[in-house]
């Protein structure tokens, strides 16, 4: 061990800095050119849906005031973090498979790893706050309107974006701050703060981004006991009303939320927390597209599915947009 080490530190005498690099060779999502276009129009389906699922869900809460509730307030901020957090993965990978290209840019890769680490991070923190205010509305419903007031709802969700970017500002600073080797191949089909790391040429720097990325999860794993927590209250608060319609009301409002943190959670934890036994290539690219694409794609689906009031404000909107449609026709 102690040889490699001498040998790997005699080796990085010899490696240029990170400013030598002027881009990064993103992986492929396939080598063939048959399955290079299949995949474009895979992912530009994917990326239109979720624009699509995301716009409708932002523009039904802001233009509705049934809407104007702090539950769809804290929906409109995921709906809005879900529409940055596509743009910023998929189309690269769709122009790298649709041009047979592999680059991005030095700049170009430290932005996608800043605002996909910003818009991770920010989602996370609006899902943990939706759970404390499902707490607050079906265990202390007396106290709801006081406590979850315009104000404290905007402090909320104002920490929750704050909170991201200076988490997402420590992890790219850091990483870009470390030396890279001469390798710059990043092995993920867009850059992320892992598989980046593993271009460090510096032990001693690489250890202490570890230190952060375990800093992180140790956070994430706090949220997450919150929550749990939270819907533990949640739940027997629930089994204990009398009235059957209040119950339905209160999973209709619950069950939604509960299936988009597992959904994001069992992705994220997978990616992270697997055994080295099962990492390879071709596993870590889908799980990666699995944590970073499918829940900001179905999110809108799983909130708009047993919430009557969303679903009667999309109807509108659609209805209303159709009708403008076919009056410029007329």
């Amino acid at each position: 061990m102690e040889i490699k080490v001498q040998r790997r530190s005699r080796e990085m005498q010899y490696m240029p800095n990170s400013s030598s690099i002027s881009e990064f060779l993103l992986l492929a999502l396939a080598d063939t050119r048959q399955l290079q276009l299949l995949h474009f129009w895979l992912l530009l389906g994917i990326y239109l849906a979720a624009l699509l699922g995301n716009g409708l869900i932002s523009t039904a809460v802001a233009c509705h005031h049934r809407l104007h509730s702090p539950m769809y307030l804290f929906l409109l901020n995921l709906a809005l973090l879900d529409l940055g957090c596509i743009p910023t993965t998929l189309p690269k990978a769709m122009a790298n498979a649709l041009w047979d290209t592999r680059t991005i840019s030095y700049a170009g890769c430290a932005a996608q790893l800043f605002f996909f680490s910003f818009l991770l991070s920010a989602e996370y923190s609006v899902l943990t706050i939706m759970s404390y205010d499902r707490y607050v509305a079906i265990c202390k419903p007396l106290h709801y309107g006081t406590v979850m007031d315009s104000r404290a709802c905007a402090i909320m969700a104002a920490a929750a974006w704050g909170a991201g970017a200076l988490h997402a500002l420590l992890h790219t600073a850091s990483t870009f701050s470390i030396p890279l080797c001469q390798n710059n191949t990043v092995d993920q089909f867009f850059c992320e703060v892992a598989p980046t790391l593993k271009l460090s040429c510096s032990e001693s720097d690489y250890l202490r981004e570890i230190v952060n990325v375990y800093f992180s999860l140790c956070l994430i794993i706090g949220c997450f006991v919150f929550i749990v927590v939270s819907y533990v209250h949640i739940f027997r608060a629930v089994l204990r009303m009398l009235s059957k319609q209040g119950r339905h009301k209160a999973f209709s409002t619950c069950l939604p939320h509960l299936a988009v943190v597992s959904l994001f959670l069992s992705t994220a934890m997978f990616a992270y927390l697997k055994p080295p036994s099962m990492s390879s290539p071709s596993m870590d690219l889908v799980v990666a597209f699995v944590y970073s694409v499918v829940p900001p794609t179905l999110n809108p689906l799983i909130y708009s599915m047993r919430n009557q009031e969303l679903k009667d404000a999309l109807w509108k909107l659609m209805d209303k947009g159709h009708t403008m449609t076919l009056s410029s026709f007329l």
